[in-house]
């Protein structure tokens, strides 16, 4: 069963609920340094997620997905499992057109979902505005947040703003923690090379050229990737 992620009122202390005038410009430095600490692109997201409900006016739920061009909505991080339901609904169905106006515009609005033909998925649940801002995008691939509410016509121009503003922090912070997770990895790959190249050196009396050579031949002979052949090497030669 996935975790639920439910907001609590006093889950960010530091930020105004709903911050509007001079207050906004402190509440987004306090939220972008909140998503700066976290360490994984995943926990940027569900961060945002929660910060979303907390910043954007009139927002009680909120989620991250992604749309791919022919494909369904997968849902990445989100506050609770109303917003996972909703969006899940739409798996294996044509998307919709609020998606789709997202490959060519930043922010896609819902006023009311039982007054729009299509959205019996969100009214059923009881959400009848949602509000769409683009965090990244491609030719192929949309990563979206998206907050919701059960009252119609909640997010205005001021909501759409202050949106904006605040999910442009989220998409930085998602590009600095998706570097930082690569570059962790490239480490743990050089590491995990370095020891299987080793154990090589030692189990075949070869220099350390020719035990690399020995490792990529490997990966090419059974199609593995290097990093996973040498993962294997190093647990084979660790639990002997």
């Amino acid at each position: 069963m996935p975790k639920r992620f439910v907001v609590a009122a006093s889950e960010f202390p530091d930020l105004p609920r709903f911050p509007v005038g001079s207050e906004l410009a402190e509440a987004l430095t306090v939220a972008s340094q909140q998503l700066h600490e976290t360490l994984t692109p995943h926990n940027t997201l569900r961060t945002a997620v929660r910060l979303a409900v907390h910043l954007m006016p009139g927002a009680e739920h909120a989620g991250v997905s992604v749309l791919e061009r022919g494909s369904r909505l997968r849902t990445l991080a989100w506050t609770d499992e109303v917003v996972r339901s909703a969006e899940a609904r739409h798996t294996g169905r044509e998307p919709h057109g609020h998606w789709e106006r997202l490959w060519n515009s930043p922010v896609a609005r819902i006023g009311d979902s039982e007054a729009d033909d299509g959205w019996d998925v969100l009214s059923a649940l009881g959400l009848r505005s949602a509000l769409s801002l683009r965090l990244r995008a491609d030719r192929r691939r949309l990563t979206v947040l998206t907050a919701y509410a059960r009252k119609p016509g909640v997010f205005d121009e001021d909501a759409t703003h202050i949106g904006r503003l605040f999910t442009a922090h989220v998409s930085i912070a998602l590009d600095s923690a998706t570097v930082r997770e690569q570059l962790t990895e490239a480490m743990h790959t050089r590491d995990l090379i370095g020891q299987a190249t080793g154990i090589l050196m030692e189990r075949q009396g070869i220099d350390a050229a020719a035990a690399f050579e020995s490792l990529v031949r490997a990966s090419q002979r059974e199609n593995v990737k290097l990093r996973d052949l040498a993962r294997r090497i190093v647990g084979t030669h660790n639990s002997t």
